[in-house]
């Protein structure tokens, strides 16, 4: 590796070391907060805009990160939803078996 792509590179590894650290967060916390998922589809935006970018100028650690972030959070909006429909149906349930049916 060229001295020259040492820091392009090094600054991917921050980034996707980073998007783990979120995923970690989101998968100890079982968030289903709309501003995460919002945080997500803005970025999954943003990084298939890198992607585009970096494929017309050949920029190959640009390609990497971008694809790399694009794929983690689809998988963090994916869990982020996931999570949201499991405690949906769970209130549901829960609100379900505390009916109380007034005798006649």
């Amino acid at each position: 590796m060229e001295d020259e792509e040492i820091v392009p590179y090094s600054a991917t590894g921050i980034s996707i070391f980073a998007r783990f650290i979120f995923m970690y967060l989101l998968y100890t916390k079982k968030s289903t907060n709309n501003l995460s998922l919002l945080f997500c589809v803005l970025n999954m935006a943003s990084s298939s805009l890198w992607m585009k970018y970096s494929i017309d100028i050949s920029d190959n650690p640009i390609m990497v990160r971008s694809s790399a972030d694009l794929i983690l959070f689809f998988i963090s909006a994916s869990y982020i939803i996931h999570n949201k429909y499991n405690n949906n149906n769970n209130n549901n349930n829960k609100n379900k078996n505390n009916i109380i049916i007034p005798e006649s």
